[in-house]
């Protein structure tokens, strides 16, 4: 690999995760606004204008408080937890592509940080590494409560990755690629998004990424009612958030993985032509393009968590192996038919 290559690699990397964590801290405001919205309410308005600083004040706060670790708690896999959780949730970004090519001095580069051939299968991984931190964190806590909660996570992930995995197998039937910009590419057109030939498979693909994130109404890990704060129960200060910035790094990245498998990604909803650009502002256009789409998605995830109410245990189990696993394999069987009979 020369420098150039390299130095473009760790500037993707920076830029990317710059966003990234930039945009968690705002989801947060925008988690508290829209909450607010929703019940009628006033949200954080006195830190800085409209409330715009609030994040910076969470953070600073959480910067300041006293790092507590329970005597009786594994101290090694304590720390490492959270840590583990927060590196895996953005280790997945890297395969999102947000854009197709933008060009520097002659020089092109694609946008993403890492286009691979696995970009799949990378995700999957990465999400399942995800779940040690869990496990690992409410295992180490020695705590019933956050041992209920890392046994819940870990169960519910498990559960819902089947669904999720064979939702997303009938996308790469149609694409006939593992590499997310290919499947970018092949719907470059409003009538080819996969959305349209497979809603099913969207369902699925949504509610088990609600279900992987811990997000309501799947949000047994933590139930604060049942369980305190579930597996982070013993966690203060740093460490506590980065449980909380590892679950907005995963809506995020579901949010971008939905608008790039399911909504063709940067791909413009009407012709490129017609926007009467070209170069690299068609590149920006389709920068933004992706980004409303992941907004859309992620004012989505907001949106179900101050509207619904949290499932019964048994009811989660019930969705994931007995409604959701059924209507997966069925949505392969019309995708294989499609596929078959030349449709798609």
């Amino acid at each position: 690999m020369t420098f150039a290559a390299v130095l473009e690699t760790l500037i993707k990397i920076g830029v990317v995760f710059f966003v990234a964590l930039t945009a968690v801290a705002y989801l947060t405001l925008a988690e508290r606004k829209i909450s607010g919205w929703i019940q009628d309410r006033i949200g954080p308005n006195r830190v800085g204008p409209w409330g715009l600083l609030q994040p910076l004040a969470d953070g600073i706060k959480f910067m300041m408080k006293e790092e507590v670790v329970p005597s009786y708690a594994h101290r090694p896999i304590y720390m490492a937890a959270p840590a583990l959780l927060l590196i895996s949730a953005l280790s997945a970004l890297a395969i999102i592509p947000f854009g197709d090519r933008l060009s520097l001095g002659g020089y092109e580069v694609r946008l993403a940080i890492a286009d691979v051939n696995i970009g799949i299968l990378f995700f999957l991984a990465m999400s399942s590494v995800g779940v040690y931190g869990i496990v690992l964190a409410g295992w180490s806590s020695n705590n019933k409560y956050a041992m209920l909660g890392g046994l819940r996570a870990s169960a519910q992930m498990i559960s819902y990755e089947l669904g999720l995995g064979l939702s997303l197998i009938g996308v790469l039937m149609v694409s006939g690629s593992l590499r997310l910009s290919q499947i970018v590419e092949q719907q470059g057109s409003f009538s080819s998004w996969n959305v349209w030939s497979q809603p099913l498979g969207f369902l699925i693909f949504m509610v088990s990424a609600f279900a992987e994130t811990n997000r309501l109404p799947f949000d047994l890990a933590e139930a604060e009612t049942e369980l305190v704060a579930g597996y982070h129960t013993e966690y203060s200060a740093i460490k506590f958030s980065m449980f909380y910035m590892a679950e907005y790094v995963n809506m995020i990245t579901a949010s971008a993985l939905m608008a790039t498998l399911f909504f063709g990604g940067w791909q413009l909803p009407f012709p490129a032509e017609a926007a009467g650009v070209e170069g690299n502002h068609l590149a920006l256009l389709q920068i933004l393009c992706f980004l409303i789409k992941t907004g859309f998605f992620l004012f989505v995830f907001i949106w179900v968590r101050w509207t619904l109410p949290r499932f019964r245990y048994d009811q989660l189990m019930h969705l994931g192996w007995k409604v959701l696993l059924p209507l997966a394999l069925l949505n392969l069987i019309w995708v294989g038919i499609g596929v078959a009979w030349g449709w798609f």
